[in-house]
């Protein structure tokens, strides 16, 4: 695999960049260069040990558990503490989105089936002269 494949998108650093600079900063190229690499040599070492811990403890997948270990465990205790906040929320927000499809597809599946039986009794009872 050529080492620039292993690299994240300069776009996408560029972009994340100018975000904290003032908007009329300008970013050269050999800087947006600099932090990619420094960016994803980052991402590779922390992941390199989530990885050996996976390993380790005999598993195949690295998940966002692991990767606040190895944060912690690199030195890197401010920034495991705020992914880890962060990956809580995350999992929070998937949790109320799967509740909500769930009830949504009860919703359309009750729909498509019609009314039930005692709807019917109702609509009956209360048309009724």
């Amino acid at each position: 695999m050529d080492e620039h494949d292993k690299m994240l998108p300069i776009a996408n650093v560029g972009r994340i960049m100018k975000q904290i600079l003032p908007p009329t900063a300008k970013i050269s190229k050999q800087a947006k260069e600099t932090m990619q690499e420094c960016a994803s040599e980052f991402i590779a070492f922390v992941t390199g040990e989530a990885s050996e811990k996976c390993r380790r403890d005999n598993r195949k997948t690295v998940n966002g558990d692991d990767l606040c270990w190895a944060l912690a465990s690199l030195g890197f205790d401010d920034c495991s503490n705020a992914v880890r906040r962060y990956l809580n929320k995350f999992r929070e927000f998937e949790k109320d989105r799967a509740a909500a499809n769930r009830m949504n597809e009860e919703h359309v599946n009750e729909a498509a089936s019609g009314p039930s039986n005692s709807s019917k009794e109702i609509s009956f009872l209360v048309t009724r002269p």
